[in-house]
């Protein structure tokens, strides 16, 4: 400290480690390679000081202000930064693990590649800072402020983020399996390319966020709002979305939603394939249909009344394909569905003169051009040698 309070400030490899500098003024020092580990830097002052590769594992540094600070290739594996000020700091490359800086202020910080696992920022001023490439993997952002940050390519898996503040920042092909995003607020946010794969997104609010492309598997989105969200590729498989609000979303298949999800309505992105390359439909189905979320296999049903239990109309195929189709819509519903979920139909059929009869019954039920792909096969017997039996598989 006399050193320092006679012009000296080059203390570059200097050996400090254990030492007690609280309260110190020592703003534009160069301490870079020196080994300050388990020092006691509690509300010093290291505004615009030159850390580069600096030791300060396990040090304590609350309240410390390092503003504009270069802290590049440092580590600070287990230390203390609590209410710290690292605005427009510098820490790329920087060791943060394991380290706290619960209500820190990294505004407009830079720590790209930085190693966060296992990090308390809870309550973190987080604004505009970049975090691009960065290992938050297990780290606490529980009402982190993270508007406008850079989280390009940046790891948090199993990362807790409820209530965290994330409007307008960029996500972009960041990995946030497994993350708790519940109530978090990330309106107008860059979601795309990402893995959001078991995340829990429930009561969130991403209206006009980008999703196009991010992998929602078994997400969480109960009771989110995703107004005008777009959804453009995103897969959307086994994710929930019961109470969620989908008003002006885009869904997967890039159609604009007009529902919103405040009962049992159904969320499956179905998109209908039509090519010339291949025979044109001749009858109520399509060549194929594309389609994600849950998928329902109903099994094939023949014309058994079920208050009855017996077959009904043995002659007549047409009223048979009708009790069919009563049939597979009673199973659907139980299911949550309807004939507008069916993706694929199999028709097996005892006579294939029959045909017309049975396909002027099944065509009320599947309008040409959402109709689901289907097949028709002549069998040499059906199950109490009915006429007709229809299976199906729904997507909801």
């Amino acid at each position: 400290m006399e050193k320092y309070a006679k012009g000296e400030r080059n203390f570059d490899k200097a050996k400090l480690n254990g030492i007690n500098l609280k309260d110190a003024d020592l703003s534009s020092i160069n301490l870079q390679y020196a080994d300050l580990s388990e020092a006691d830097l509690s509300n010093v002052n290291l505004s615009e000081s030159n850390l580069y590769q600096i030791n300060l594992t396990n040090a304590c540094l609350t309240g410390a202000s390092l503003k504009s600070a270069s802290l590049d290739s440092a580590n600070l594996n287990g230390s203390i930064l609590s209410q710290a000020d690292l605005s427009k700091a510098t820490l790329n490359s920087t060791n943060l693990k394991n380290s706290n800086l619960e209500r820190v202020n990294l505004n407009e910080a830079n720590l790209t590649s930085a190693s966060l696992i296992a990090a308390t920022l809870s309550q973190a001023n987080l604004v505009k800072v970049n975090l691009s490439s960065a290992n938050l993997t297990s780290s606490n952002l529980e009402r982190a402020n993270l508007n406008r940050a850079i989280l390009t390519n940046v790891k948090l898996i199993n990362a807790n983020l409820q209530f965290a503040q994330l409007q307008l920042s960029n996500l972009s092909k960041s990995d946030l399996s497994g993350a708790n995003l519940t109530n978090a607020y990330l309106v107008g946010a860059n979601i795309e390319d990402c893995n959001l794969t078991a995340s829990c997104l429930q009561s969130a609010n991403l209206e006009v966020a980008s999703l196009q492309r991010t992998n929602l598997i078994s997400a969480n989105l109960d009771c989110a709002n995703l107004k005008k969200v777009d959804l453009t590729q995103a897969n959307i498989y086994g994710v929930s979305f019961d109470n969620a609000d989908l008003i002006d979303a885009i869904m997967p298949d890039g159609e604009i939603s007009v529902t919103k999800l405040n009962e049992n309505i159904l969320s499956m992105a179905r998109k209908v394939i039509n090519t010339e390359k291949a025979p044109a439909p001749v009858g109520p189905y399509n060549q194929a249909i594309v389609a994600s979320g849950q998928m329902i296999f109903v099994a094939g049903q023949i014309a058994i009344d079920p208050r009855l239990g017996d077959v009904l109309h043995k002659d007549d195929v047409s009223k048979q394909t009708e009790q069919v189709m009563a049939n597979l819509e009673a199973i659907l519903t139980a299911a949550g569905a309807t004939f507008e979920n069916v993706v694929k139909t199999s028709v097996f059929l005892k006579d294939m003169n029959d045909f017309a009869a049975m396909n002027a019954i099944y065509a009320k039920y599947f309008p040409s051009d959402s109709a689901p792909a289907r097949a028709c096969v002549e069998v040499s017997r059906l199950p109490k040698d009915v006429l007709v039996e229809i299976e199906c598989i729904a997507v909801v």
